[in-house]
């Protein structure tokens, strides 16, 4: 996986020692005073957090612990799970404890260097100290020590409001398309309110990744099982949804009304940039409709470099963001990579059929396109 830092980091430690592979996660936890799990948590089909991984590696270290050990869980689990395996773990180890993290996709080495917050739960105090000394040291940051099930809900409920506030983004842009508002002056102007802040504040083709649609399910499911009303959630998910299927309607529009037989360059796959994952991208569910509804895609993305059969047989992956313009009636921009931004645009105009482009992350100068002649389409932009 593309993530920056991360093969200086891995080389830096084998050569001063301080970091070394094992096989086996018996092998890793001999003699460890604090053991991080960090281990893939995916969602199952209704939302629920599945942590089959996790509690099977628990059960393959438990006999290898020491009585001191820590376990600090930083996968992504449901509410309540620390505080149930703890109960069944506390004679193998000292303590579980929660410990989320907050890592961005194509910067979490820096994240990890300098985190905005350290959050750390468990029942044990001493135990929860530790961990929360050993990452706060990194960095002058908040600390922010509590129960378990506090740890986990501050995990999910952050992602929820980011997912909602994207969502409420994109609704924002929606209403500037359609009345006349540039979104790029009305959200600087919503950012300057410290109580609303400026992050997060960008229009896009939608939320997705690897994380947010899974913990936004997550908290959803928790909310069902308990009673406890969580439409305002199920709201933001359903925006975001209704928001992928307005994208590929504006690009129905921009080729004349019918998507059949279309060809479409497309730049950016990833869910954003900066990473390789197209996990719950919405670059991809946008090409996926596109193509189901007879569209051919020439799509570009600098980290894809080979066909990618979960697309079919109507879209090509293109060598260069100018490759893929070859014969296409229009550009859709959907990962804003920023080689994009430097794109010899005069060369995309003889390459298309038609100067359409179709910028669905507001990256590029639509003053200097529209003056070279192109028809150009932001999101909420006029």
């Amino acid at each position: 996986m593309l993530e920056a830092g991360v093969g200086e980091l891995v080389r830096e430690g084998l050569a001063t020692g301080r970091l070394r592979f094992v096989v086996g996660s018996a092998a890793a936890v001999a003699g460890a005073e604090v053991v991080f799990l960090c281990l893939p948590t995916p969602a199952l089909d209704d939302g629920t957090v599945d942590t089959t991984t996790v509690e099977a590696v628990l059960g393959d270290v438990r006999s290898n612990l020491e009585p001191h050990t820590i376990l600090a869980v930083r996968s992504t689990v449901p509410i309540g799970w620390t505080r149930r395996m703890e109960q069944q773990l506390f004679k193998s180890c000292a303590a579980l404890v929660c410990n989320p993290e907050f890592l961005r996709e194509g910067s979490a080495v820096y994240d990890s260097l300098h985190p905005e917050r350290v959050v750390v739960g468990g029942s044990d105090h001493t135990a929860v100290l530790k961990v929360a000394k050993l990452i706060a040291g990194l960095s002058c940051c908040p600390l922010v020590i509590t129960d378990p099930e506090s740890a986990e809900i501050i995990k999910l409920a952050s992602n929820a409001f980011l997912a909602t506030k994207l969502s409420f983004v994109n609704l924002v842009a929606d209403l500037c398309d359609s009345l006349g508002g540039d979104v790029g002056d009305v959200l600087l102007g919503m950012g300057h309110d410290p109580r609303i802040g400026s992050e997060y504040l960008s229009p896009g083709p939608g939320w997705g990744g690897s994380c947010l649609p899974k913990d936004v399910r997550a908290l959803v499911s928790a909310g069902e099982q308990t009673a406890v009303n969580v439409e305002l959630i199920k709201a933001a998910i359903a925006a975001n949804a209704d928001h992928v299927s307005a994208i590929v309607d504006r690009v129905r529009l921009a080729v004349g009304g019918k998507l059949r037989d279309a060809r479409i360059a497309v730049w950016g796959l990833t869910f954003k940039a900066g990473t390789d994952d197209r996990r719950g991208s919405p670059a991809m569910e946008i090409v996926s409709r596109l193509i189901s509804e007879g569209s051919r895609v020439q799509a570009y993305d600098p980290t894809v470099s080979h066909e990618l059969p979960e697309l079919g047989q109507h879209a090509r992956i293109a060598a260069s963001a100018y490759a893929a313009c070859d014969g296409a009636q229009a550009v859709l921009l959907l990962t804003e990579w920023d080689e994009f931004r430097a794109i010899d645009f005069s060369k995309i105009q003889d390459l298309l059929t038609a100067p359409t482009i179709l910028d669905t992350r507001n990256l590029l100068d639509r003053v200097a396109l529209r003056n070279l002649g192109f028809t150009y389409f932001g999101i909420g932009r006029r």
